[in-house]
């Protein structure tokens, strides 16, 4: 399966990066899995696919309802958490959009926040609703765009500091690209060929510290990691004062951060 340049940016990006994204971003990342695993119906004895399964969270969610269980992600080290966290699950290597799997081999798949990272979403759709069984469910959720104002702190620290996207970070491809809405991603699913499409935003406050969440970015972690790691030493010490200024904003009891997040969470029936 040919990578895009997206496609092989990402899995640059996230090599090595499993111990600091579960240190940082993961927690963040967990919230939408109870309602993604409802929303495809897991329980005892489903046949599950967790894409994109990073950590393994949601494979693990799905465990413990009782459902047969597989997970796939594209960096070994993520592969590797998962298979801990999850060990009663089927975890394995593999990436966006050329599954290891059967024509609707599995009752539900979910993909929490793996649409974000791979470089033909639409063709990563019509993946996941090839293994998923005529009548079974698939849902996945992004980031909502524009970001929710605690989403938005570290790229806010980021452009207060003067710097934008390097060069070597490839966006998505404009023909590639979609609408990070409701309507848009609807309209996503439906090009892939799922029917009953529903889409809505899922709201939250993240509760961390302010040393927490700067950890993802200094470790590299995401886009954002990239983007400040890539940077001077002075102008990394310059976007963590910024980022530390800002964090004010958020500032919740006893030192934490209080910071508002918004993903959208759509699921249709194959």
């Amino acid at each position: 399966m040919v990578q895009t340049a997206f496609d092989e940016s990402e899995r640059r990006a996230w090599a090595g990066q499993a111990d600091a994204y579960a240190a940082s971003f993961a927690k963040l990342c967990a919230y939408p899995v109870p309602g993604l695993l409802d929303a495809v119906g897991v329980r005892e004895g489903v046949r599950v696919l967790d894409v994109g399964t990073g950590t393994g969270t949601a494979a693990a969610a799905a465990c413990e309802r009782g459902a047969k269980v597989a997970a796939v992600d594209a960096e070994p080290a993520m592969v590797a958490r998962a298979a801990r966290a999850a060990p009663e699950a089927d975890v394995r290597l593999a990436a966006l959009p050329g599954l290891p799997f059967a024509d609707d081999e599995f009752d539900a798949v979910v993909g929490n926040f793996v649409l974000n990272h791979v470089g033909r979403p639409r063709e990563a759709l019509t993946e996941l609703r090839r293994v998923t069984r005529p009548g079974g469910r698939t849902a996945v959720t992004i980031w909502a765009v524009p970001p929710a104002p605690g989403q938005a702190l570290l790229g806010r620290a980021v452009r207060a500091a003067g710097v934008t996207r390097p060069a070597h970070l490839p966006a998505l491809a404009p023909e590639d690209d979609f609408l990070r809405t409701e309507e848009g991603f609807a309209a996503l699913l439906v090009e892939a060929g799922l029917t009953g499409v529903v889409c809505e935003t899922l709201t939250w406050d993240h509760r961390t510290t302010p040393e927490e969440w700067w950890s993802g970015p200094a470790a590299g972690v995401a886009t954002i990691g990239q983007i400040v790691t890539s940077q001077s030493p002075a102008v990394v010490a310059e976007i963590k004062s910024h980022f530390e200024s800002l964090c004010t904003e958020f500032a919740g009891p006893g030192g934490a951060l209080v910071l508002p997040h918004a993903a959208l969470v759509a699921h249709g029936r194959a």
